[in-house]
C-alpha cells in the first residue's frame, strides 16, 4: 500500500518535470485549510449547539425566558417538545422548545 501511494505522489507529470513535491505540498496545504476550518468554524458551532441543548434540557417551571421573537415570558408547564409560557396576566401560549433563545 505504501509503495502504491509513493508511486502516485512521486509520478512525474507528462511534461517530464519532477512535480512530486509540488503535489505533496498541495495536499498538505489542503489538509491545513480543512483543519483551520474545523477549529475556527465547525468546532465552535458544535460547542454552542451543545450549550443550547443543555440549557433547554435544564429549563423548569418558573424560569423566565426570552423567545426568538423577542417575547419575554415565564414557563408554566414543561412538556416533551413544548413549553407553556405565560406572556401576560391570564395569557398562556404553547411554544416549541427550539423557540427559546435564552434564560433570563
Amino acid at each position: 500500500m505504501a509503495d502504491l501511494l509513493n508511486s502516485i505522489f512521486l509520478m512525474a507529470p507528462a511534461g517530464g518535470q519532477g512535480g512530486g513535491s509540488s503535489m505533496i505540498t498541495t495536499f498538505i496545504m489542503f489538509g491545513a485549510v480543512i483543519l483551520i476550518m474545523y477549529f475556527m468554524m465547525i468546532r465552535p458551532q458544535q460547542k454552542r449547539q451543545k450549550e443550547m441543548q443543555n440549557m433547554l434540557s435544564n429549563l423548569r417551571e418558573g424560569d423566565k425566558v426570552v423567545l426568538n421573537s423577542g417575547m419575554h415570558g415565564t414557563i408554566t408547564k414543561v412538556e416533551e417538545k413544548t413549553f407553556i409560557i405565560q406572556i401576560a396576566d391570564n395569557t398562556k401560549v404553547k411554544f416549541e422548545k427550539s423557540a427559546v433563545v435564552q434564560k433570563v
